[in-house]
């Protein structure tokens, strides 16, 4: 009589059981290390992409009051380093045109230092007119704490005797020639 024998026989290479779901886990793994560390990189691009569009934004808005202020500001050799003429006023902020988060602001000063200085050369203007020089420095902000400061040297003609003995001189529609240009904390 035979027995019957409820145990499972052994068979050939039993000792590998497992050894497909530890290598397909440690498989898994890898690629789930890999597809993280791809989103990260991507998730940073993202964002310094965007904080190169938010300078690129501030360096416009820096343009913008830079244009405003040789556009429409009032001139005058009162308008000093140490009192400027600001614009707008402090608190407020100045939008950009056609966005809601660019502000600008400009301060604009007699450059004392340079003063009157004879006309630069090719103008037409006679000798009883001299170079008047102005500064102006003009900053914008964006989102993400964004900054860009630009200096726009400038100079307009007035009579010689204007800025005699501490007198004030206007210039209202005076034409504007700029001088030199420079970006603040640029490299």
């Amino acid at each position: 009589m035979t027995r019957l024998s409820l145990r499972p026989r052994a068979r050939a290479g039993s000792h590998q059981r497992g050894a497909a779901l530890i290598t397909a886990t440690a498989l898994l793994l890898v690629v789930t290390v890999l597809g993280v560390s791809s989103l990260v990189a991507a998730l940073l691009e993202l964002q310094m992409s965007a904080n190169l569009q938010y300078q690129e934004r501030a360096f416009q808005a820096a343009e913008f009051a830079i244009e405003q202020a040789l556009d429409s500001a009032p001139l005058n050799t009162s308008y000093a380093r140490a009192n400027p003429r600001t614009f707008p006023a402090p608190g407020v902020d100045a939008f950009v045109p056609a966005t809601t988060t660019d502000t600008y602001t400009y301060r604009l000063y007699y450059d004392t230092s340079a003063g009157s200085t004879p006309i630069p050369i090719g103008s037409d203007a006679g000798t009883t007119m001299v170079a008047y020089h102005f500064v102006i420095s003009g900053t914008g902000n964006s989102l993400r704490g964004a900054q860009a400061t630009h200096v726009q040297g400038f100079y307009v003609l007035g009579p010689a005797n204007c800025d005699v003995a501490g007198a004030s001189c206007s210039f209202e529609s005076t034409k504007r020639e700029r001088t030199y240009w420079a970006q603040s904390g640029a490299e």
